[in-house]
């Protein structure tokens, strides 16, 4: 109980903080929902009903604009690592009674919390673009999001671990994080890349959440989506175990 107690507490103070860093919510929140209805707006409002047009609003749009929300989120955390790094406050938390899987743990919860609210928001106010005639698969969806955020999340915390200042957080990150949305086969079928880069993309945790999501959101049986969660299961494992052997508190 004191454990959860604690989390609890870290988890709402850490809420606050990030909700009194206009940037940070705006980046996190705000630009990526406004993003998705002004593209949303912009094909609905061409009248495209082709077969690519609707595939676009109800796959590539959605997918793009959740994958992207996670991104910015692992962005984020790093970031927030870093400066807390920078400050000495993760020092000082280290030498609090917390754990540290309740301090890191916090971020987490606070990340997926936000994450959850910018895709309620797109949602609800980006619902009148899709097709008529077409639902999307939210259960299926919403565990999709959870599992690839969890797995992408992890991945900030290594990369928060290996940066050498907070000045080199974004850069780094967004080199890192970014050049795996490229290869992940939402833009370009992976089929259509040198061999090379097509066998680099099918190892990727990114490309596998891609799969992942979006497959939930138009209803694939889970049977058929299992390996790209094994992917992602394997990568939250693989990330625990680098965190905890390479994470700096100072």
């Amino acid at each position: 109980m004191t454990m959860v107690r604690g989390l609890f507490k870290l988890t709402l103070l850490e809420i606050k903080i990030f909700v009194r860093e206009p940037l940070g919510f705006v980046g996190t929140v705000l630009i990526p929902v406004a993003m998705f209805l002004l593209l949303g707006r912009t094909f609905s409002s061409n009248g495209d009903h082709s077969t690519q047009g609707a595939q676009l609003l109800t796959q590539r749009l959605p997918i793009f604009a959740t994958v992207f929300i996670a991104i910015s989120a692992a962005l984020s955390l790093v970031s927030v690592i870093s400066i807390y790094r920078e400050g000495g406050i993760l020092k000082r938390l280290r030498a609090t009674p917390l754990r540290p899987a309740v301090i890191l743990g916090a971020h987490v919860l606070v990340k997926l919390l936000f994450t959850g609210l910018s895709l309620g928001l797109m949602a609800l106010m980006g619902r009148r673009f899709l097709p008529a005639g077409f639902e999307p698969h939210l259960m299926g969806f919403s565990l999709a999001v959870a599992l690839s955020t969890l797995a992408i999340l992890s991945m900030g915390f290594v990369i928060a671990s290996i940066v050498p200042t907070a000045r080199f957080a974004q850069p780094i990150g967004s080199a890192i994080l970014y050049p795996m949305l490229a290869l992940s086969g939402m833009f370009v079928p992976l089929e259509a890349f040198p061999k090379g880069w097509a066998m680099l993309g099918n190892l990727l945790p990114v490309t596998h959440a891609v799969s992942l999501i979006q497959g939930a959101w138009v209803g694939a049986p889970w049977l058929e989506l299992l390996p790209h969660a094994g992917v992602l299961v394997l990568t939250i494992a693989v990330c625990l175990v680098l965190t905890n052997r390479v994470f700096r508190w100072e």
